[in-house]
């Protein structure tokens, strides 16, 4: 019953906050997928002539998302709205489940209680309520991306890689993940993706052969059709260099930049999975692709929930040392209420001085992030092998931890004999062997 106080509590708490905070988007985004439909389906237009009316947007995405968006061409309005929003809380579930299931069972907590508690969270964190109040699909791209790598990719299954596959035939941004195979050397989950992205691809355009054309010739290049990239809700790098130099972004400022966000990916990523962190590498990939993507509106941020579930293992993880971990808590805190806070638009059009940082609040915290972000340490060979808190890491010893082993149980077996019959240890024995540590993460 307490427990079920407490849950109730946080939701009352966060439902007070969001009705004072959050934005009322309307279903924006979904009404131009209805109407994108209607028009297509049930009045024979070109899919990509629409704009919804009375503005400049029409429907952005490529022809295999409008294949997938058919049957809203059936459907009410009330009815379009209803499974959005329930496909998007299901969606979210399953993603906290496989993100932070590890951590409540370390830390022993009950699972619905700590979870009915995290999608509270979830429900202020701006990205996700944004997208839900949109009626967009990042979580769904997001369930089928994290879905792929922890289950399938991170286990060696024959599949891994067929959600980064569906994820970019629906949106190209998804992508970069399968360039994150390609770094992390899993060739042949990288070859699945790139199989399933061009087999929906090609499926689509035999479904809609005119609506394929007209995307990849002319639609996708044009990209007035998204909005203009000095927008505060652009976090991207491109929003970042426009409002630097507005109203005359530098391109080779913004490509320089890019580069050097791509490198610094590259090094991190490759660490991460050097040492078995699948959840690290899963988070700086998302950062990045927000990053370099050439457009990022702020409810395309939900590929940086992996990274505030990082930092938020970190801060709950005992093993590590009480100051880091303090740091850690402190790093989880700030991040989650900067993205829950609506910060960049207390500074629209307002780009010089504190509104140069404040309209870039966000695209700032993910370099941060990108830089900062936790990775896990391999084993220290000096102790014994402990489990491991993160979902990203093998829990079994390393080739090399095999040595360490052998000359451990050496040790404890030349204790035991310097033992007398009695119990007592003779004095030639010298110190007694210490129990192992658990290991913890660097």
């Amino acid at each position: 019953m307490k427990k079920t106080l407490i849950v109730v509590g946080v939701w009352a708490v966060v439902w007070a906050f969001l009705s004072v905070a959050a934005a009322h988007n309307g279903f924006f985004d979904l009404k131009v997928y209805f109407g994108a439909m209607d028009y297509w389906v049930n009045r024979g237009g070109d899919i990509y002539d629409y704009l919804t009316p009375g503005t400049p947007y029409g429907f952005t995405y490529p022809p295999f998302a409008a294949a997938l968006m058919t049957p809203m061409s059936l459907v009410s309005w009330n009815v379009a709205i209803f499974i959005s929003v329930t496909m998007n809380i299901l969606a979210m579930l399953a993603i906290l489940t496989w993100l932070l299931k590890p951590v409540f069972k370390r830390q022993g907590w009950s699972f619905w209680f700590a979870m009915g508690i995290a999608m509270a969270l979830a429900a202020a964190f701006e990205p996700i309520r944004e997208t839900v109040n949109f009626g967009q699909v990042n979580i769904l791209l997001l369930f089928l991306v994290v879905g792929d790598v922890l289950l399938l990719v991170r286990g060696g299954h024959r599949l891994g890689g067929i959600g980064i596959g569906l994820a970019t035939a629906i949106k190209l941004t998804p992508g970069v993940f399968i360039v994150y195979l390609l770094i992390t050397r899993r060739w042949r989950a990288a070859a699945v993706s790139a199989a399933t992205a061009t087999a929906a691809t090609w499926a689509a355009a035999t479904f809609a052969p005119d609506a394929s054309r007209v995307f990849w010739t002319d639609a996708m290049w044009n990209t007035d059709r998204v909005g203009s990239p000095t927008f505060v809700s652009n976090q991207a790098l491109t929003g970042l260099v426009g409002r630097l130099f507005n109203p005359d972004p530098m391109k080779p400022l913004w490509l320089l930049l890019v580069l050097i966000t791509l490198a610094v990916w590259y090094w991190r990523t490759r660490r991460a999975i050097r040492n078995k962190d699948e959840v690290a590498g899963l988070a700086l990939t998302g950062i990045v692709g927000c990053m370099v993507s050439p457009i990022t509106w702020i409810h395309h941020l939900v590929w940086v929930v992996p990274s505030i579930v990082v930092l938020f293992d970190y801060a709950t993880d005992r093993s590590l040392d009480p100051r880091r971990r303090r740091n850690l808590a402190i790093a989880f805190g700030f991040s989650f209420a900067l993205l829950c806070s609506r910060t960049p638009w207390a500074f629209h059009a307002k780009f010089d001085g504190l509104g140069l940082i404040g309209s870039n609040a966000y695209i700032l915290l993910m370099i941060g992030l990108l830089f900062a972000l936790p990775i896990r340490e391999p084993a220290d060979t000096g102790a014994g092998q402990g489990p491991s808190s993160d979902p990203g890491r093998s829990t079994g010893p390393a080739v090399e931890d095999v040595a360490d082993l052998v000359e451990l149980d050496r040790k404890v077996t030349a204790a035991f004999d310097a033992k007398n019959v009695d119990g007592t240890v003779r004095s030639e024995a010298g110190p007694g062997v210490e129990p192992s540590r658990p290991l913890v993460g660097a």
